[in-house]
């Protein structure tokens, strides 16, 4: 034997550096997290530009706003640790531009809603000991909601794009999902403008996809090894 292959071997007997099965997981936290955010938010801040600034004098409301902006950063933690699942899935078969674009547009994704929620923390956090005035309000708005509903799900959509052409080519996902991905990235990068809760197929097709991941993982642990 030579030398060359006892240092691979233990990285080929188990390396706790592959384990895609396992860290799907993170698709699953990031698609839980999201979506609780966005329906938290949804259901607190009014759409009306007119009722601005009506939700923080409500308690209630200014607390599922506040939980809904904490459970961002852990997503956005999450969407990372779920994009290296899907390249550590593809393997040596990734194709360079595609996965470019891929990893830019994840991390494009996950910064703009960072700074979204850091916006909108800032907003409450300011309010906290008086009302700020309208025009500031409304500035708020306008550029989280540019952040996360014109730019953010613009990227989600060539995320989302860009993993369905990948997962077509190498075949590493099902073929349902990779039509569902298309139909995901329509939406996104149409029906947002329509209606916000059209967001909420972006963290449901990567629940999906991280779910055929890990089924798809346990089983190929379970088949038997020459």
């Amino acid at each position: 034997m030579t030398q060359e292959a006892l240092d691979e071997g233990p990285l080929r007997r188990g390396s706790p550096l592959r384990t895609p099965g396992a860290a799907a997981w993170a698709g699953i936290i990031f698609s839980v997290l999201l979506t609780a955010a966005l329906v938290l938010l949804r259901i607190s801040v009014p759409a009306h530009p007119n009722e601005i600034g009506s939700w923080l004098s409500s308690p209630g409301k200014r607390a599922a706003v506040a939980v809904a902006l904490n459970f961002i950063p852990f997503a956005g933690i999450a969407f990372l640790w779920f994009i290296g699942v899907v390249r550590d899935r593809i393997g040596d078969r990734e194709d360079r531009f595609f996965a470019s674009v891929f990893l830019g547009s994840g991390l494009l994704f996950v910064a703009m809603l960072f700074a979204g929620a850091a916006i909108s923390g800032g907003a409450i956090a300011g309010a906290s000991s008086a009302l700020p005035d309208p025009g500031t309000l409304a500035l708020t708005r306008d550029v989280t909601t540019n952040l996360l509903n014109v730019y953010a799900m613009r990227m989600a959509a060539v995320f989302t794009l860009t993993t369905v052409t990948i997962a077509r080519r190498t075949q590493i996902v099902s073929r349902w999902l990779t039509l569902a991905g298309l139909a995901c990235a329509l939406v996104l990068l149409i029906g947002v403008g329509i209606s916000l809760w059209a967001e909420l197929v972006f963290p449901a097709w990567i629940m999906a996809l991280s779910v055929d991941i890990l089924v798809t993982g346990s089983s190929a642990e379970r088949q038997p090894r020459g």
